[in-house]
């Protein structure tokens, strides 16, 4: 029964992570300037999907290892960690242009807030 229901909550979160790339993809695009995203909301679900799974499997990995820079710098290096997964996500779709390092650093602020948000629902 445990395993079951350890299933379903990691399930959830995964979903729950799909979305939120979803919906700060879109409120990037839509509140930064400097971000851009050519193509129709197919495009954007699939990125944004990207970003979610992406922060599901490989955040984790990347927060456990850079775990002595985020007690350093007191959480601080956590947003250059999302900078880089959205600066790796921009380099694989090329729809996706993030022109600059403020807008990058918005978008990773975005990304941030809504998956914290989306790890408390």
């Amino acid at each position: 029964m445990n395993d079951r229901h350890s299933f379903s909550h990691r399930f959830r979160t995964l979903i729950l992570q799909v979305v939120a790339g979803i919906g700060s993809l879109w409120l990037a695009k839509e509140l930064v300037t400097g971000v851009s995203l050519t193509g129709d909301i197919k495009i954007l679900l699939v990125i944004g999907a990207m970003l979610g799974l992406i922060n599901f499997f490989i955040k984790p990995i990347l927060n456990l290892i850079t775990l002595p820079l985020r007690v350093l710098t007191f959480g601080l290096f956590t947003l250059v960690i999302n900078m880089g997964i959205v600066w790796i996500v921009e380099i694989m779709f090329i729809e996706l242009d993030i022109t600059g390092l403020l807008p990058l650093l918005w978008t990773g602020i975005i990304v941030w807030a809504t998956s914290l948000i989306a790890s408390k629902i």
